[in-house]
């Protein structure tokens, strides 16, 4: 059993295909809405199987009723609500099994630190002393940069959009974490998994 993350799915969101990057290439290169929704479920079911679990973290479907097409995806699926799934909890719940604002996944013995997954992006300050990375949705192709203009390694766009429309193994994302990271930065995150044990315990 694995895990995965993805994001903005937007299931049945028409107006998604005549979007375009900054470059001015189209956001999505589909020719239809039902090209782009079999196309995600493709890739989907392709890296992802039934006893895997995805952490979907958000903008699920545009409009409601296309949440239908998620009974066709492979694996348990969570949710980490974004700013469009503005539905009632019983929509979702018969497809995920659980909802949430945000999902923590803490440190173990290989990943010091832990994760904080959620749809809009943390600010960095966040994280210093609290977080390895945020693992985010929101922002489709572009990226968090730093004081330098260079993209911000603290964070992962789990977005479709730069994932080749696909989920994401949960392992490649703590690698890229781990290639991303200073030794200062391990330092602190660990530091800070250590405060919130102590807190959790008192």
């Amino acid at each position: 059993m694995s895990a995965f993350v993805t994001s903005d799915t937007h299931f049945g969101h028409a107006k998604m295909i005549d979007f375009l990057r900054p470059n001015g290439e189209l956001l999505r290169p589909f020719a239809s809405c039902e090209e782009m929704d079999e196309t995600i479920i493709e890739r989907w079911n392709k890296k992802v199987g039934k006893r895997d679990t995805v952490y979907h973290l958000g903008d699920v479907v545009i409009p409601r009723a296309s949440l239908k097409l998620l009974s066709l995806l492979n694996g348990r699926k969570i949710l980490i609500r974004g700013n469009h799934d503005q539905g009632a909890l019983k929509d979702y719940l018969p497809y995920f099994e659980d909802v949430r604002g945000a999902f923590f996944h803490p440190c173990d013995s290989t990943f010091p630190g832990g994760l904080i997954f959620t749809h809009i992006p943390v600010h960095p300050s966040c994280l210093s002393g609290h977080y390895t990375g945020n693992v985010h949705g929101h922002l489709h192709c572009h990226r968090i940069l730093d004081d330098n203009g260079q993209v911000d390694k603290r964070f992962f766009n789990a977005c479709l959009e730069v994932n080749d429309f696909a989920p994401v193994a949960f392992e490649d994302i703590k690698e890229f974490f781990r290639r991303g990271r200073t030794s200062s930065d391990i330092q602190h995150a660990h530091q800070g998994a250590m405060e919130r044990s102590h807190s959790s315990n008192s």
